[in-house]
């Protein structure tokens, strides 16, 4: 088990297939959108993201075993900033073309190294500000075009942001308990709890859906719940800076979504934004790798 972390075709193989999966999830979860409600999908998504978890803890020997914790409020933190995080992004694709949502999400990575400086007391280098810098000029190409077009598609990009943010903040909070809690429980309650949280908007009205919607819904449960498994073993087989390269490959999926499924065309401000974006979570991963590496001599 000392050698499970030199295995990096095992983690950029994992790590491609998170990203098909991923997607998967989102390409159901824009499926669902005009007939589903918000919290109706995240419950379906998370209860059935349960179902792959608990076979895999299963298969590991880790349940129920790995689910003990010294930690309950800093899981209610980390799977309360998750929740929220898993709401504004189902929010932010029902608006926007599958790709920019997933880009979107990429400004977590820099985010949470920006967070590491504000709550953890990790020095702002200059990696970090590069990294920074790149993210918001690439926001800013994605967005400022469409500020005087569609409202709705505006407040997409605000959602996803929002998301983005909210994870970072969840990870930064993996980032203290992870100390003395597994990667296992981790996954679990977060799960847990965010089902619990879309279970809550029952009573603001859920509606009957179709068989082929119940499908939609239960499939983006299994494919969210089998890419956290895949991104977790991925993270485990390979370090993040081997990882980070393969970021531009996952957008490949959500962009051939978008072209083959929905129909919908890739924008100028996606296309100026998608290095701008990705070349900050690079740097960003690097800076990580950076701080980490003394820590192993």
């Amino acid at each position: 088990m000392n050698n499970v972390a030199d295995r990096p075709l095992a983690g950029i193989v994992l790590r491609l297939l998170s990203g098909i999966l991923f997607t998967g999830m989102m390409v159901c979860v824009k499926a669902v959108s005009t007939q589903v409600p918000l919290g109706q999908t995240v419950f379906f998504r998370s209860a059935f993201a349960l179902l792959p978890i608990v076979i895999f803890m299963t298969w590991r020997r880790e349940f129920p075993r790995a689910l003990a914790t010294r930690k309950p409020l800093g899981h209610l933190v980390r799977s309360g900033l998750g929740a929220a995080a898993m709401f504004a992004s189902f929010a932010a694709v029902a608006r926007l073309p599958v790709a920019e949502a997933t880009l979107l999400a990429q400004l977590s990575p820099v985010a949470m190294a920006v967070g590491g400086v504000l709550l953890l007391g990790e020095r702002f280098t200059l990696h970090r500000a590069a990294a920074f810098a790149l993210v918001l000029a690439g926001v800013a190409a994605l967005v400022v075009p469409d500020l005087g077009e569609s409202r709705g598609q505006v407040l997409g990009y605000g959602l996803g942001v929002l998301a983005a943010l909210l994870t970072a903040g969840a990870l930064v909070t993996v980032r203290r308990i992870s100390r003395t809690e597994t990667a296992a429980s981790i996954a679990f309650y977060f799960v847990l709890v965010t089902a619990l949280a879309g279970l809550a908007t029952l009573p603001l009205g859920w509606v009957a859906v179709s068989g082929p919607t119940l499908a939609l819904l239960v499939l983006a449960g299994l494919f969210g719940g089998a890419a956290h498994i895949c991104m977790t073993l991925a993270l485990r087989y390979a370090e993040v800076s081997r990882l980070a390269p393969f970021e531009y490959v996952a957008l490949i999926w959500p962009v051939l979504a978008d072209l083959l499924i929905f129909g919908l065309p890739l924008s100028g401000g996606f296309l100026v934004a998608l290095p701008l974006v990705l070349g900050g979570a690079a740097l960003a991963a690097l800076e990580g790798r950076r701080l980490r590496r003394p820590l192993r001599q």
